[in-house]
C-alpha cells in the first residue's frame, strides 16, 4: 500500500488535495501503470498475430504418419471454376385428361437448365487462411446477370459449404401426355437458391478433408472416416407463363456418410465422399395462378452432397481437380415433385513459398 504521508500535502495542487486519501492513491497507481505501457506498433501487432497463427498452424493433434502440415507458410493459388444448376419437375395435371382416360389427370415432366458459369480465381494463403478474388468473364462482358457465391471452410474435424445462386437464364422443355413438347425460352424462370451443409469427421486424426480440397494438409497414407452431416436448402422459384407458378421451400436435413482418401503412391491423393441427409420436416408452398398448395412435403425427402477430388503435389507445388454435387428431391411425383441439382467443378494449381 502506498503511504500518502511520504508526499507532503503542501506541495500538492489544490485539486489533488481535494481528492482525499483514496483518490490520491488511485491517481498515483494510474500514473505508475501508464508509465509501464509501451506503445503497440504495427510491427509488434503483426508479430503477435504471426505468433498466434504459427502456434495454431504447427499444433500437432493428428497422427503424423497419415498426414502433415506443409512446411511453407505462404501459398499462391490459381483456380478455374465451372458450375451449373438444373431443376426437374414431374407430376399429374389434374385439369387435363390423359389419353384414353376420363378420370385421371395427364402426367407431365419438365427440365430447366441454367447457363453454366465460369470464374477465374486468384488466392493468397498464409498458414491455412486463404483470401481469393474471383472474376466472371461472361458477367463482366454483360452476357448475363446471374450471381453465385461460394464459401468453403474445411478443418480437420469440421467443415461447411455455403452456396448461394441467383439464376434467370434457364432454358428447357415441358412434356405432357397427349401434347407436343414445348420448348421453354430463356427468361421465364427465376430461381434463388441457398444451400448449406456441414459435417463432422470422426477419424480426424488420420483422415483429412483439407488435404483434398484446401491443400492446407498433406495426406501421406490412405484413410477414411464416418461423417456426421447436417444440410439446409432454401429456394424461391418463379415461372412466368400464362399460368404463373411460384414456389417457396425451406428444409433441413440430418444424416451421415463416409469419406475416403486413397493415396496410391507418394504425391497422389484421390478423394470420394457421400453425405446423404434425410429431411424430417419441410416448409413449402406452391402457388399456381390463384390456387395455393401450402404443403408439398412427402416423406422421405433427401438432401445429398457428394464430393470428389484428385490432387498431385511435388516439391512446393500442387495441382488437381475437385467436384461438389448437391441434390434435393421434394414432393410426390403423383402430384407435383421437384428435383434440384447443383454442381461445381474446379481445377487448381498452387505454389507454396
Amino acid at each position: 500500500m502506498i503511504n500518502k504521508q511520504i508526499i507532503p500535502r503542501t506541495i500538492l495542487p489544490r485539486g489533488f488535495r481535494l481528492l482525499g486519501g483514496r483518490g490520491l492513491r488511485a491517481v498515483v497507481l494510474l500514473t505508475l501503470l501508464c508509465s509501464t505501457i509501451q506503445p503497440l506498433s504495427a510491427q509488434n501487432l503483426f508479430t503477435r498475430v504471426d505468433s498466434f497463427l504459427t502456434k495454431n498452424y504447427r499444433k500437432v493433434r493428428y497422427d503424423t504418419t497419415y498426414m502433415a502440415r506443409p512446411q511453407q507458410k505462404w501459398v499462391l493459388i490459381a483456380r478455374f471454376n465451372l458450375s451449373g444448376v438444373s431443376i426437374m419437375t414431374e407430376g399429374v395435371d389434374q385439369s387435363a385428361l390423359s389419353p384414353g382416360s376420363s378420370s385421371e389427370g395427364a402426367h407431365f415432366k419438365s427440365r430447366m437448365k441454367a447457363q453454366n458459369k465460369t470464374t477465374l480465381t486468384l488466392g493468397v494463403g498464409y498458414q491455412g487462411i486463404v483470401l481469393s478474388l474471383a472474376l466472371n468473364p461472361a458477367r463482366l462482358a454483360g452476357k448475363y446477370r446471374d450471381y453465385e457465391f461460394n464459401l468453403n471452410c474445411y478443418r480437420r474435424n469440421l467443415g461447411c459449404d455455403v452456396i448461394y445462386s441467383d439464376a434467370k437464364n434457364f432454358t428447357g422443355w415441358y412434356d405432357q401426355e397427349g401434347m407436343p413438347r414445348i420448348e421453354m425460352p430463356k427468361g421465364i424462370l427465376h430461381v434463388q437458391t441457398l444451400n448449406l451443409n456441414g459435417h463432422y469427421v470422426f477419424n480426424h486424426r488420420r483422415f483429412s478433408y483439407p488435404a483434398a480440397f484446401s491443400q492446407s494438409y498433406i495426406q501421406h497414407r490412405s484413410a477414411g472416416s464416418f461423417l456426421l452431416a447436417a444440410s439446409c436448402m432454401a429456394q424461391i422459384a418463379r415461372l412466368e407463363t400464362e399460368q404463373p407458378l411460384k414456389m417457396k421451400v425451406v428444409n433441413f436435413g440430418i444424416g451421415g456418410g463416409y469419406g475416403y482418401n486413397y493415396v496410391p503412391r507418394r504425391g497422389w491423393l484421390l478423394h470420394l465422399s457421400l453425405l446423404p441427409t434425410i429431411i424430417p420436416y419441410s416448409y413449402s408452398s406452391l402457388t399456381e395462378g390463384e390456387v395455393r398448395k401450402k404443403d408439398l412435403y412427402r416423406f422421405p425427402e433427401f438432401i445429398v452432397t457428394a464430393r470428389s477430388s484428385v490432387v498431385y503435389h511435388w516439391k512446393n507445388k500442387f495441382l488437381g481437380i475437385s467436384m461438389v454435387y448437391n441434390y434435393t428431391n421434394m414432393g410426390d411425383k403423383d402430384d407435383f415433385a421437384v428435383y434440384n441439382s447443383k454442381w461445381r467443378l474446379r481445377t487448381f494449381f498452387g505454389l507454396r513459398i
